[in-house]
């Protein structure tokens, strides 16, 4: 909005008098900041980031607030293993900062400590190749102590970048604070927790199969796996396992004594050396199918798909005679197999489907962890094919020392060499890959430490249930996590992660130490070298057995990272050393990331909580989808889709990036583009508009805020109006806030600053400047600054740097009584129930909604607004909500002619003799229906031959409802017509000679403030008016009104050839204009 119009007058300012009119000096003082008509985000950044630098506003705030009621707010670590942010990350930074600046507002005190996930894979991986180390080996030759170094280091460079980022996009924390979950007291914590879990019988040292990472080589825990599957392509393969007698197994293998095998798929072809037994299902239909010389059996199901449909000879089986069976191991040549089995069989398995594969399934306990859970209940041998590293060990033969992954082909050949190999293909499909290094996984059995869950679960389940889930299908999510999550494997075979406190002295006693104290008590050498509680350090110091007083060295294993995330509530809190402290601020009232976290970080703390407390850890949890490049497709710096936040605030202003973001739906994935951010700077261009409108005007009237309020009874509709709307705003803000519901007042807003610039600022800007009462235009500017200022503080949490920057220029530069230093120190604004006033507002909604079926009448009927009609008629349907809210005259009616440029509104009960309503029929779907009747009906439709009945219309003896129908209405003649679902309007549209000359002249008017503009005046600047041509008529009628609306001292006809000019037409009449500043 650019104003059209300059003020006439001035409210508590010197003035003088311009040809008769009183006219603001122009060397008074301003009071507001000029406001410039470019509205730059990211300028306005950094000018609002140099102020809150300047004055420590973080401070201020934080020493205002310290001592009242606490706002406990829990920060989830962000992986401190980045070069700078993404602007993905900006949905969770923005959501913890705008609820703690809103809680600020309300006078909490609060910790703001934010945090740092330090430990663990993701950083070990992205050390290793920064250093160009390829394996645990590599590691241990270049130094443990180095490599620990190595991964610090990398955290402390990644905390500072994530902090600079974190500043830059607006968040207030206390930076120098953070907490880093490499800690000594954080570690030390989670030893106390470990601790119990060993009292109480819940730590055990488990030998399973496990998922495997080869590059990493380390086992990976359950939670971890959840979302790790990529589509991936592998070599299947069909096999042949020949039967070798109809019996139980014996001792001794024997020879097939026919040509019959078991068909047997696999897409992981290095298991089958380790295989032991294969599984059928009972309840699945086997047959023998005759393949050449050969018998082959399969489920029934499978054996066209497999084999296509010109098998014959498909003779049922019984799975009860199948079970027992013995049959040749694929690989009973090689020493492990042949030492390791005797007699491999068939068994029986209800997991087995025919959906994939032949309806068997192969079965290789050290290789699977389902295998390896059925081996328990069969009693089936167990064979571990490969080492950590994945390699064949010895006993595998032409196998040992090649890596598992890449024997496929190779195996494949082997095969169809010794005749056992059916059929070989490429097969896609989801497979399990490393969470951190993305490499494909392997499962391998090894020793591994557990925390058992059976006791724990529903302690779990029963805490969870108690917290407040936003939204609530978080909390479900939850709950289907703890009732099937297995046993946590917490250890990792790795270097830079939590020291896992398990010892074992020489006499094999085990124990397990709960603090850093206990290990210094009991520390009988290598405290000189415990630099801090991480390898190699604290695999120096020997301790003393509390049973035997033995030398004890502490196991190798780490920590999952999600034990260090886990502890934080206790360990930010110092719960070891200071328990008031920490009851002040237990637990968490709210917390919020990403909705992966209910099975890592929520799913710690709470695990760690219900331990220590048995209670959750936090009051509400809310979470959120990710924000992704496109659909499917993660932000990657190698996949060259990553959009760095920092860069990206610079681009588009980090208040945009924030209400982007803090508008979006929980519940749904972003897809992130530049679109959002340039249709709300198109939005807040009319806010911004509409504050440079009333800085220019407020400044050159000297309105001055701390002059005492017009009481609210006394201003005009249009101020009541919008101070009711303003106090549901404020309330409907206030609860959404509390609510944890951002974007529902977000909408609001938008919709309020929408209506104030297009609706209020609209129908009240002569107020501003050509009102012959200062009492009513001080009213106009305090309902306007008071709009302004409370909606600044309304999206402060969520747009801080534009909502301080309007503050200062509104509010502290201005002197206004009660400024504060920043809009983040003042308080959210409070309730104003006595301002409500539900029936005005109802009765301005009809009125607006009248304006807008005015204006499509118009423009259906080609009328420009400008040219004066002389009525309109406005019609509610008996049932419509907005019946008898509007009248033919008063102040609704006025506003209403006005805005459209009628001079008479008249409010009827019906629209007969108004509209003519069209009926057609719809060919697609009456043609079929009516046939040879369609050309009767569609004539007697035509001739308006049909009755509307509730909803139908009934013609030549048949009743069509309205989807069978096209109905358009038109106005009679003379009339323009616009209908909604409930409202009609009719518009006069034949203009009087008189309305013609009052529309050309209004037309001028508009015509010379554009001129205005072209001639580089200022809104102030008076001017002299000469004009030529075919404008006479209007001039002379309308003089008053053209010199009043173009500021102009003077009205002459003829040109002089001076000053600003033009020559063409206006509604068809030829004229020429000059303007030249008076």
């Amino acid at each position: 909005m650019v104003p059209r119009l300059a003020p006439s007058r001035a409210i508590g300012t010197a003035f003088l008098f311009v040809g008769g009119r009183r006219v603001a000096k122009a060397s008074e003082k301003t009071r507001f900041r000029a406001v410039g008509a470019k509205l730059d985000l990211a300028e306005l950044d950094h000018r609002v980031l140099d102020l809150w630098e300047r004055e420590r506003s973080f401070d201020a705030l934080r020493k205002k607030n310290a001592g009242k009621k606490r706002f406990s707010f829990i920060d989830g670590p962000i992986t401190a293993n980045v070069e700078g942010m993404g602007v993905h990350s900006a949905w969770a930074r923005t959501y913890k900062d705008l609820y703690q600046r809103y809680r600020a507002m309300l006078g909490y005190d609060q910790r703001y400590q934010n945090g740092f996930d330090c430990q663990g894979l993701w950083v070990e991986v992205q050390v290793e190749r920064e250093l160009n180390l390829n394996s645990k080996r590599d590691i241990e030759t270049y130094g443990i102590g180095k490599f620990s170094d190595a991964c610090r280091a990398r955290v402390d460079r990644s905390a500072n970048a994530i902090t600079k980022g974190s500043i830059r996009m607006g968040q207030w924390m206390d930076w120098p604070n953070s907490y880093y979950t490499y800690s000594d007291l954080n570690i030390s914590h989670i030893w106390h927790v470990l601790k119990l879990c060993h009292e109480k019988g819940w730590l055990y040292k488990g030998h399973r199969s496990m998922p495997w990472c080869a590059r990493c080589g380390t086992a990976l825990s359950q939670h971890e796996m959840i979302d790790s599957y990529r589509e991936m392509t592998h070599l299947s393969v069909y096999v042949r396992f020949p039967v070798v007698r109809p019996g139980p197994a014996s001792p001794a293998p024997a020879e097939p004594q026919t040509k019959e095998s078991f068909l047997v798929w696999t897409t992981t072809p290095w298991t089958l050396p380790a295989n032991v037994a294969l599984a059928i299902n009972p309840e699945i239909e086997y047959v023998r199918v005759q393949v050449g010389d050969e018998s082959l059996i399969m489920a029934k199901d499978a054996a066209e798909r497999v084999l296509g449909p010109a098998t014959r000879h498909q003779d049922p089986v019984k799975a009860r005679d199948l079970l027992g069976l013995r049959y040749r191991g694929p690989f009973d040549e090689l020493p492990a197999s042949s030492e390791g089995v005797i007699g491999h069989r068939v068994i029986e398995w209800d997991d087995v489907s025919a959906a994939e594969g032949t309806g068997l399934v192969h079965i290789a306990p050290g290789c699977g962890a389902e295998d390896f859970a059925l081996s328990k209940t069969e009693k089936l041998p167990v064979l571990v094919p490969i080492d950590e590293m994945a390699r064949f060990v010895k006993g595998y033969g032409w196998l040992e020392g090649k890596e598992a992954r890449d024997v496929a082909r190779e195996i494949a050949d082997d095969l169809q060499k010794r005749g056992l190999l059916f059929r070989a293909a490429d097969y896609t499909h989801r497979y399990p890959e490393c969470w951190r290094c993305r490499e494909e996984i392997v499962f391998r059995v090894d020793d591994e430490w557990f925390i058992s869950m059976d006791e724990l679960r529903p302690k779990l389940i029963d805490a969870a249930a108690k917290v407040r889930w936003i939204p609530s299908a978080s909390g479900r999510r939850m709950e289907n996590w703890l009732q099937n999550m297995g046993d946590w494997n917490i250890s990792r075979k790795r270097y830079w992660g939590l020291p896992l406190p398990f010892y074992t002295c020489a006499k094999g006693h085990f124990f397990v130490l709960g603090s850093e104290e206990e290990l210094r008590e009991r520390a009988k050498s290598g405290l000189d070298k415990l630099r801090e509680l991480h390898r190699p350090w604290i695999d120096e110091v020997v301790v003393r057995c509390p049973t035997c007083d033995a030398d004890s060295k502490r196991v190798k294993e780490v920590g999952d990272c999600w034990l260090d995330a886990g502890i934080v509530p206790f360990s930010t809190l110092d719960w070891l050393h200071d328990k008031r402290y920490w009851s002040e601020w237990f637990p968490a009232e709210y917390i919020v990331e990403m909705v992966e976290q209910v099975r890592l970080w929520f799913y710690s703390q709470l695990f760690m909580s219900v331990v220590l407390t048995g209670r959750a850890s936090y009051d509400t949890c809310q979470t959120f989808q990710p924000m992704l490049a496109g659909p499917g497709e993660e932000f990657h710096k190698s996949g060259g889709n990553m959009v760095d936040l920092v860069e990206a605030c610079e681009l588009v202003g980090a208040d945009a990036i924030r209400w982007v973001v803090a508008r979006e739906n929980l519940e749904e994935t972003i897809y992130f583009a530049w679109t959002p951010f340039e249709e709300l700077k198109r939005r807040l261009l009319v806010l911004w508009n509409t504050y440079s409108f009333f800085v220019t005007y407020a400044n050159y009237d000297g309105f001055d805020p701390s002059v005492a309020a017009v009481p609210v009874r006394e201003r005009q509709l249009m101020d009541r109006w919008l101070l009711s709307t303003l106090a549901h705003l404020v309330a409907d803000s206030r609860a959404a806030f509390e609510a944890y519901d951002v974007r529902s007042a977000l909408a609001k807003m938008e919709a309020f600053w929408d209506d104030l610039s297009t609706w209020y600022l609209r129908r009240n800007r002569p107020r501003f400047w050509k009102t012959r009462s200062q009492r009513d235009s001080l009213a106009a500017y305090q309902t306007l600054y008071e709009a302004l200022t409370t909606l600044v503080r309304l999206f402060a949490p969520v747009m801080p740097f534009l909502a301080e920057d309007m503050y200062q220029g509104l509010a502290r530069e201005a002197r206004a009584p009660g400024a504060e230093a920043s809009v983040h120190h003042t308080a959210y604004p409070d309730e104003t129930p006595e301002r409500l006033d539900d029936e005005l507002e109802r009765r301005m909604r009809a009125a607006r909604r009248v304006v807008e079926l005015g204006r499509a009448a118009r423009s259906s009927a080609g009328v420009k607004t400008r040219l004066p009609l002389p009525k309109l008629i406005v019609v509610f349907d008996a049932a419509d909500r907005d019946r008898g809210l509007v009248a033919s005259t008063g102040d609704l009616a006025d506003i209403i002619t006005d805005e459209l440029n009628v001079k008479a509104l008249e409010v009827r009960d019906h629209a007969e003799g108004l509209v003519r309503e069209t009926v057609k029929p719809d060919l697609k779907v009456l043609g079929p229906k009516l046939g040879k009747d369609l050309p009767r009906v569609r004539q007697a439709l035509a001739e308006g031959r049909y009755e509307r009945r509730d909803g139908t219309i009934a013609v030549e003896g048949f009743v069509l409802a309205d989807t069978e129908v096209l109905v358009s209405h038109e106005g009679v003649a003379g009339h323009a017509v616009a209908r909604d679902a409930g409202a009609t309007v009719a518009l006069e549209t034949k203009a009087t000679p008189d309305l013609e000359l009052e529309g050309l002249a209004r037309e001028l008017a508009h015509h010379l403030n554009n001129m205005r503009k072209e001639a580089g005046l200022e809104i102030s600047d008076r001017i002299a008016l000469r004009y030529g041509g075919g404008l006479s008529a209007a001039v002379g009628r309308h003089r008053d009104f053209i010199a009043e609306e173009a500021l102009a001292t003077s009205v002459s006809e003829g040109l002089t050839g001076r000053g600003h000019r033009w020559s063409g037409q206006l509604n068809g009449v030829p004229g020429e204009l000059e303007i030249e500043k008076a």
